[in-house]
């Protein structure tokens, strides 16, 4: 079994700037890719922005210059470093993870979220 760990999120105001992390722990052999997405209150869950095991990123238009994500592949973890927020980033922030398991093939993992609240 394979589990996500969010942690960074909260409030602040806009232009001010968050970290989320992601740790990824269980039965894993390999992960690729592993990124963040984000669902605002009324709205469909959108992609915010991967990066695969060779750090190859890919970001949201809506986000691209603001948010840098990155990767430590030794520890399992991603991170999303955003910077000069908005109000419209307001949203759950979700990790996830394409998992290769040591006992059960490939598995796409979900964190449970994590709540970033931008004020004007």
């Amino acid at each position: 079994q394979v589990q996500l760990v969010e942690s960074g999120g909260g409030l602040v105001q806009a232009g001010g700037s968050l970290r989320l992390s992601c740790a990824a722990s269980g039965s894993i052999f390999t992960i690729n890719p592993m990124g963040w997405y984000r669902q605002a209150p009324g709205k469909q869950r959108e992609l915010v922005a991967t990066v695969n095991s060779g750090s190859r990123t890919n970001y949201a238009d809506s986000v691209k210059g603001r948010f840098t994500i990155s990767r430590d592949n030794a520890k399992n973890t991603v991170y999303l470093q955003m910077n000069s927020l908005k109000p419209e980033d307001t949203a759950v922030y979700y990790c996830n993870a394409g998992v290769f398991t040591t006992e059960r093939g490939y598995v796409e993992v979900w964190g449970q979220g994590t709540l970033v609240t931008v004020s004007s």
